[in-house]
């Protein structure tokens, strides 16, 4: 077996009956996002008893903060009803995958990156990037997120930096914006308000290239990128220059925006981007007098578009009012009002998110232990 399928060091300081007893419960806790037991998905690091007080660190592959806490007492709930243990002291960590591409060289300082894409413009593709940064920072991951749509950059508007501009401490890198706990790099930083980039697209994928590589970024788990829409220079420039782990896309119900996210996913796979899931924005429309649920633009197209890709449909989001005015103010829904239900369904694609780029990473793994074997 290869040495990178090896299991994490763990250090279980119980005497057999009573581990074998612990591992057992662990194990049938299945994580809702892994589909896997705690065992089995090797986030059990740490064992130990201190009288009848059960020490124990998990260590998840995504970002979930926000559950630690029902995690721990549904634990709790099965593992006190063993003999030895009265309490339990539980310390969650998380530690992200590194991305690994035989063809590209990493970024500096970045794990993950993954790109946000649609195939057509005004599905709100924009929204989805920055709200799911945003929600992967709340759930504990260190994120950035690149504006790389050279040709109409929204970023600095939806994140309140419109009067950002970079500057070089090195003489060699510019800085990043920092916004709401995210790094953030957009053309629009070295742009006015009047100004626009007019560029062919050779150019127009060379600025995303300076973009990406020349600006100083903290350490990042997570490093999401605002495509463009359509399927051009920059998409391909993406693929064959960036070490992007995989790709999210976004489109609407309509019949029109789900074909070209159809030609999205096709790109994508012919590229070697794994997809890790649809976004279905403008999905339904509830009505703030009486509550009634209607589906405007159509229903259920991204789950037949998931379900014919084979891949997952990461989350469904409403056609509301506040959450585009938010992003025109600079204050995006999910910072301004992280208690509202949209929040909680941007933290649940964050969480999947994260989680499909872990079972990814883990799939990887195994083939090269094949490979090796062989």
């Amino acid at each position: 077996m290869s040495s990178a399928l090896q299991e994490q060091a763990v250090d279980f300081r119980l005497e057999p009956a009573l581990l074998s007893s612990v591992l057992s419960i662990l194990d049938a806790f299945v994580d809702p996002y892994l589909n896997q037991g705690l065992v089995a998905a090797n986030c059990v690091r740490k064992l130990a008893l201190d009288g009848k007080r059960l020490q124990m660190t998990l260590v998840y592959a995504y970002p979930c903060q926000t559950q630690y806490r029902d995690t721990v007492m549904a634990l709790t709930n099965q593992l006190a009803k063993l003999d030895a243990i009265d309490e339990v002291e539980c310390e969650i960590d998380f530690q992200p995958a590194q991305t690994s591409s035989v063809n590209v060289a990493p970024i500096p300082g970045v794990r993950q990156v993954v790109a946000v894409a649609s195939g057509k413009g005004g599905v709100g593709k924009s929204t989805t990037a920055v709200n799911l940064a945003l929600a992967m920072a709340q759930e504990g991951a260190r994120v950035g997120i690149l504006d790389a749509d050279i040709y109409g950059p929204s970023i600095p508007l939806m994140l309140g930096l419109t009067d950002f501009r970079p500057v070089s401490l090195d003489g060699k890198t510019m800085t990043a914006a920092e916004a709401y706990g995210v790094a953030a790099q957009s053309i629009g930083f070295m742009l006015t308000d009047d100004q626009a980039a007019v560029w062919r697209g050779p150019m127009a994928a060379g600025a995303l290239a300076q973009l990406l590589n020349e600006t100083s970024w903290p350490e990042l788990d997570y490093l999401f990128i605002d495509m463009p829409p359509g399927t051009g220079d920059i998409q391909l420039t993406l693929s064959q220059k960036v070490p992007v782990s995989g790709a999210v896309v976004v489109t609407t119900p309509q019949d029109i925006a789900l074909a070209d996210a159809k030609k999205g996913i096709t790109m994508f796979q012919k590229v070697n981007i794994p997809v890790l899931g649809i976004v279905e924005n403008m999905s339904f429309h509830i009505c703030t007098e009486c509550g009634h649920k209607d589906h405007p633009f159509g229903a259920h197209g991204g789950s037949s578009i998931a379900q014919r890709y084979q891949v997952p449909l990461l989350g469904a989001l409403p056609l509301q009012l506040d959450l585009r005015e938010s992003m025109d103010k600079g204050a995006p829904l999910v910072v301004a009002e992280p208690d509202s239900e949209v929040a909680g369904i941007y933290r649940e694609i964050a969480r999947k998110v994260g989680a499909q780029l872990a079972l990814q990473h883990s799939q990887s793994q195994v083939s090269i232990s094949v490979e090796d074997d062989e």
